[in-house]
């Protein structure tokens, strides 16, 4: 048995304050209200106890007018975090900051703060009590360069979509790291309004290698491109079969054989190419296209010895399309720039061939969809 106020608690009285409790999920923090309560053997004290500390637990948070709290960014916030700095530290994810010292020079510029991570590297941070904005995002890069930091921190109450867009791009871009915060000042109940710090965008191992990805991509749309400028000028003094066409930065350029759904294609990867007869009149013509590979499979043997040598008759199970391509070995787009005119040579020759060897079976295919 347990002593009371009014002496000793039976099992039943044990039980009502156990339940009451309950009602404040167990926290250890309310175990001084059990303790509270074993003085009290009244059901109706110990059921107004328990519901009077369950509101207690259920206050919410208010949010407060940042300018309330911080009237002045340079003269209130910005001294305030400069002696808070653990703070912000604590709120971020995968660095710590140490020994922050407000208006750092940066060349004729002042930096709101710099501080330091654990490995002595420069932090800048930058700091404003409104509305995200282009100024600020320029300060951050310009601030970030002149000091040669690693890191960079913008901190705002309110980040508009584009610039958290931009920081992200930034992340995949920029071999330092950029952090935006969200900063907010909160009370509960009466208490004094405290900071919110809620990181946004911050640099990740998945936004460097999406950024790695992007320039891989960019690089190879430009090499590629530049390949097909020099093809298609070369193949210009040999044949005017493709005279006509730009280059682009896909991995192929073609042009008609003058009947709907049939072209002649170069294509090129990393380090071999191929020329081929394209066949594929769109969506709803497959028994159109299987029937003209077919027709033309007919005569294979006419066709190959024609051209000099085998192709390689692809039906391409499961596609609309069907292809006759010829495989060239001599290399791609990312061989070395001093073997493409070798390249160049290989695959315009073999196109030369490649379109007097279907010349005859065309001309019937043209002949035909005329009628």
């Amino acid at each position: 048995m347990l002593s009371s106020r009014g002496g000793l608690l039976d099992d039943k009285g044990y039980e009502r304050i156990s339940k009451a409790f309950q009602a404040v999920n167990h926290s250890v923090q309310h175990h001084a209200f059990l303790v509270e309560c074993i003085q009290y053997g009244n059901k109706a004290e110990v059921t107004v106890m328990a519901e009077k500390r369950k509101a207690e637990v259920a206050s919410k948070i208010q949010r407060v007018d940042i300018r309330k709290v911080w009237e002045n960014e340079a003269k209130d916030f910005t001294p305030w975090l400069e002696n808070n700095i653990d703070v912000l530290s604590d709120a971020l994810d995968t660095i710590s900051l140490v020994s922050a010292e407000s208006e750092g020079a940066a060349g004729s510029f002042s930096v709101d703060l710099i501080a330091e991570d654990d490995d002595g590297n420069a932090v800048i941070i930058e700091n404003q009590l409104e509305k995200s904005n282009h100024e600020h995002l320029g300060k951050l890069i310009t601030y970030l360069t002149s000091v040669e930091a690693k890191t960079a921190i913008w901190i705002t109450p309110d980040p508009r979509p584009e610039h958290i867009k931009a920081v992200s791009w930034l992340n995949e871009s920029y071999a330092a790291s950029f952090y935006l915060f969200k900063v907010e000042a909160i009370r509960i109940d009466d208490s004094q309004p405290a900071p919110l710090l809620t990181q946004i965008v911050g640099p990740s191992e998945e936004s460097r290698q999406a950024g790695k990805t992007k320039k891989e991509l960019g690089e190879r749309h430009t090499l590629r491109e530049k390949f097909w400028t020099g093809l298609l000028e070369a193949a210009k003094k040999e044949t005017k079969l493709h005279a006509k066409i730009s280059p682009t930065a896909y991995n192929w350029v073609g042009t008609s054989v003058g009947v709907k759904g049939l072209a002649y294609n170069y294509t090129v990867r990393k380090h071999d190419a191929r020329v081929e007869l394209y066949i594929d009149r769109g969506k709803g013509f497959t028994d159109w296209n299987r029937g003209t590979f077919e027709r033309l499979q007919k005569s294979r043997q006419s066709i190959e010895k024609a051209f000099g040598g085998t192709l390689d008759w692809q039906e391409l199970e499961g596609k609309q399309a069907c292809r006759i391509t010829k495989e060239i070995a001599t290399g791609g787009y990312r061989d070395d720039e001093s073997e493409w005119p070798d390249i160049y040579r290989d695959m315009i020759g073999n196109m030369i061939n490649f379109e007097k060897a279907f010349r005859p079976h065309i001309k019937k295919l043209k002949s035909e969809s005329s009628k």
